[in-house]
């Protein structure tokens, strides 16, 4: 019988090292299971020219460890991975084996970057990985925080548990992001609409009644050349630099974004922004505390899950806040202290973190935090968007009387001369 060597994590995440004996590999990794252990590398022990070697699973299977270019999942859309996210924690739920999960739910989606993914990651469970490691080789469509929750689940044998938070997670995630930006068509149509009027107006419009001044013989109000002016620049081509120059701001905005200071000095005059800087502060809360109230409620560390949040909290100053509170931890400080200091959330917050350290509930109280300004957000972004209609009306009303009025006026004054 052909022996096998392995290499595994045990329950506590600690490596194992051994050999064992099976007539296949498939026999191998199941005997290291029941062990227990969760296999990283199982391969046949034979005496040959370099070395042992991995004996494959199923065709297309790759065994870890194994040389060789390999596909890997690219990014994946977030409303595909909730609702894989979902499918998977009822199935493991019902008792289902991880593999076979995989390979059901593989065959549900339909093509793209999320059923390769999904076909890899069960290729890589198939070859003796746990579905962390086989998930954490693609990034680009699991990222950090999923990755590290399913250890999480593994390590606790609470996988369905887990994977049920992460999905709740997601679905939260992807509602708030929703609602901001539903609540955001109406105002940007309107905006849209009414500057493209208005460019109608001065560039097809306005030049009739150049022609028609050109032949009266009286002296122009400035208001009306101003407009005359203005209708010229725009016909000439002016259209372009007005089009150009948003967007040569915004690729600036983006070379600048590439660098963490950039990043930092964007994020930072975003938060300064009247009433939009408050929705994005806010917003940044919310999910820097539901992120962190969840890791820990799946039992990781509490260094290693602030060390995530930072990385997927989507502000370069809640980023940097996070990591002095990470190095203040490790100091033996605790988490409301350099939070207090950083000064980047109000001391409600700050006051409820402490009392959820105090009182060992501190992923229960992140988590009321999050709901709390998730509830926040979303008024803010309804009553600002309330706000914004009349304002919106006003301004539209005030551009479009401005052109009639800078039109008629040279008409006024002819009529009044013709009566004199």
């Amino acid at each position: 019988m052909p022996t096998y060597q392995y290499e595994a994590m045990n329950s506590v995440g600690q490596p194992v090292k051994n050999q064992i004996d099976a007539g296949t590999r498939e026999e191998a990794v199941g005997k290291i299971r029941a062990l227990g252990y969760f296999p990283t590398q199982v391969v046949e022990k034979a005496i040959k020219k370099g070395g042992p070697k991995a004996i494959p699973g199923k065709a297309g299977a790759a065994a870890v460890g194994a040389a060789g270019p390999r596909r890997t999942a690219g990014a994946v859309s977030k409303k595909l991975l909730t609702q894989f996210t979902r499918q998977m924690s009822t199935l493991v739920d019902a008792g289902l084996p991880i593999l076979k999960s995989l390979r059901i739910l593989e065959q549900q989606q339909k093509p793209g970057m999320l059923r390769v993914g999904i076909r890899v990651v069960a290729d890589d469970v198939e070859g003796g990985q746990t579905l962390s490691e086989a998930m954490a080789r693609h990034p680009k469509a699991f990222d950090r925080l999923y990755t590290n929750m399913v250890r999480a689940g593994e390590l606790g044998g609470v996988l369905d548990v887990i994977l049920q938070r992460l999905a709740d997670f997601m679905e939260k995630s992807q509602a708030l992001k929703r609602k901001v930006i539903g609540a955001m068509i109406y105002p940007s149509a309107v905006i849209t609409f009414a500057f493209a009027i208005v460019a109608l107006l001065l560039v097809f419009v306005v030049p009739k009644f150049q022609e028609i001044f050109s032949g009266m013989k009286v002296e122009l109000p400035s208001v009306t050349k101003t407009l005359l002016d203005f209708s010229a620049f725009l016909a000439g081509g002016g259209w372009m630099l007005l089009i150009g120059v948003p967007i040569g701001l915004w690729m600036i905005l983006k070379l600048v974004g590439t660098s963490p200071a950039g990043r930092h000095a964007i994020d930072s005059v975003k938060l300064k922004i009247p009433i939009l800087g408050i929705i994005l502060s806010k917003t940044a809360i919310a999910r820097f505390s539901r992120t962190l109230g969840t890791l820990l409620a799946a039992g990781v560390p509490i260094l290693e899950a602030i060390n995530i949040t930072a990385e997927t909290s989507g502000n370069e100053v809640f980023c940097r806040a996070l990591k002095k509170v990470h190095d203040g931890i490790r100091e033996g400080d605790n988490f409301a202290e350099p939070l207090r200091q950083a000064r980047i959330v109000q001391p409600m917050v700050v006051n409820m973190i402490d009392v959820g350290e105090e009182t060992g509930d501190l992923d229960k109280m992140l988590t009321k935090i999050a709901d709390t300004y998730d509830d926040e957000v979303e008024t803010l972004v309804g009553s600002m968007t309330s706000l914004m209609e009349p304002i919106m009306v006003i301004s539209l009303g005030v551009i479009v009387g401005f052109i009639v009025i800078a039109l008629f006026m040279p008409m006024v004054t002819m009529i009044n001369a013709v009566q004199k």
